[in-house]
């Protein structure tokens, strides 16, 4: 039987089901959170705090968090971050029923469920590729299908459910998420067991988590799927950050008309992660990557250039598009071809370095619409996606993805004590 034609397991339907209702969750408290803020305050730089509390973890303790994913037990880590973060919304629900609810309050909360979210994510991420083998196909339409309902149930359905819910109390959307991570617990609870990551020689955990974050720096691939996003974020969140004064003062539209926008980009992005396998099979994983960075680029371009927002949606459309498929490809080749034992540190560490990067696209497109104008960002955007496009074109070719393949298939069954495990870092480097 091939690749193409092996089954998800029936595991794979009840971590579908729990990232889902949980994403579903998010998409509630998206909305609902700077919403709750907004009745507590109107200082900007407090409801920035809220915002920003949530990230503040992946600074701190993302490596750390990935190390400590590697030595535990990754189902467990899961059921218990969201069964956590479930009790942890009991505090601001009760806080806000009793009308004590305060701004120090909301951003402990969000800081703690960024906390809760790295360990999640993390052992989510390294739980998938042991779930399934490690077989490539399977893990491009696993998380196909997790990034597609990822999209719908936080980016479609979850934030005007918070809206509306918010407007039954302030309690009802922090009660309704606590019920989601409630859920999410409860079904992975319920999954199988996988091998528990052997631990290393009695390393340190510090000493752990430098070699997770030396493997990515020493493996032009790794390092190439880890920039992506890195600089990519810088430019998607200086879009973000000036796009509603764009849309308002450049295209004309009300707040229906920017709710449309943000609409059409999810509307690609679902798109994106349906044909993620279909592109990758066509072109090779690794030529499928450096398209979609293009498109990326192409399309943030084209929204700078916009005149009317049925040209600006389109632009958003395709922007979403690309990177729903990057979504699907990135995380399955990683998957596919890190040891299970590095896992949780190396995709951890390629988290931390987007989230790190994502203010520094805030304060970018701040300065550059504040000293030129609002287009300026958005062009400085397109070019920092293309410039990255080129830069990283020759870290992820297809010769490069198809030898760390071959490595990684040839290293199996993974051993975590052996040092001299070939990558895709001991590919020749005439492959690339």
């Amino acid at each position: 039987m091939t690749q193409d034609v092996q089954k998800l397991p029936a595991g794979f339907g009840r971590l579908w089901t729990a990232q889902t209702v949980s994403s579903l969750g998010d998409g509630v408290m998206h909305a609902a959170l700077p919403l709750l803020a907004l009745t507590l305050t109107r200082d900007p730089m407090a409801l920035a705090v809220v915002t920003a509390a949530g990230t503040v973890p992946w600074l701190l303790f993302g490596i750390l968090g990935g190390a400590l994913v590697d030595r535990w037990d990754r189902r467990r880590t899961m059921w218990v971050a969201d069964a956590a973060r479930a009790v942890l919304l009991a505090i601001p629900a009760a806080a806000a029923a009793l009308d004590v609810l305060s701004i120090p309050l909301l951003a402990v909360v969000a800081f703690l469920l960024g906390l809760g979210g790295l360990f999640f994510d993390t052992a989510a991420t390294a739980y998938l590729p042991d779930l399934l083998g490690r077989a490539p196909a399977l893990l491009e339409r696993a998380n196909s299908r997790l990034r597609g309902t990822q999209t719908a149930a936080s980016g479609f359905a979850g934030p005007p459910a918070g809206s509306a819910l918010l407007a039954l109390g302030r309690s009802v959307p922090l009660v309704a998420d606590a019920v989601s991570f409630a859920v999410s617990a409860l079904l992975v609870r319920s999954l199988p067991a996988t091998p528990r990551p052997v631990p290393q020689a009695r390393e340190s955990l510090l000493r752990q988590a430098r070699a997770g974050a030396s493997y990515v720096f020493r493996d032009r691939l790794l390092l190439g799927l880890a920039l992506r996003p890195a600089v990519g974020n810088i430019a998607f969140v200086a879009v973000e950050t000036v796009l509603a004064l764009f849309a308002h003062s450049r295209l004309g539209v009300d707040t229906f008309g920017f709710g449309l926008l943000l609409t059409a980009e999810a509307t690609g992005g679902l798109l994106g992660a349906g044909i993620a396998s279909f592109l990758g099979r066509r072109l090779g994983t690794g030529a499928a990557l450096t398209v979609t960075a293009a498109v990326e680029g192409l399309a943030v371009l084209g929204l700078a250039s916009a005149r009317d927002p049925y040209v600006a949606g389109l632009a958003l459309a395709v922007c979403g598009a690309g990177v729903g498929a990057t979504m699907v490809l990135a995380p399955s080749l990683r998957q596919s071809i890190v040891p299970g034992h590095l896992m949780g540190r190396v995709a951890s560490t390629s988290r931390m370095l987007s989230m790190c990067a994502a203010p520094f696209g805030a304060f970018l497109a701040g300065w550059l619409a504040t000293a030129y104008d609002v287009r300026t960002p958005l062009y400085t955007a397109a070019g920092l996606l293309l410039t990255m496009t080129a830069v990283t074109s020759t870290m992820t070719t297809n010769r490069r993805v198809e030898a760390a393949l071959r490595a990684a298939a040839d290293a199996a069954p993974d051993q975590p004590g052996s040092p001299t495990r070939p990558t895709a870092a001991s590919a020749p480097a005439g492959t690339a």
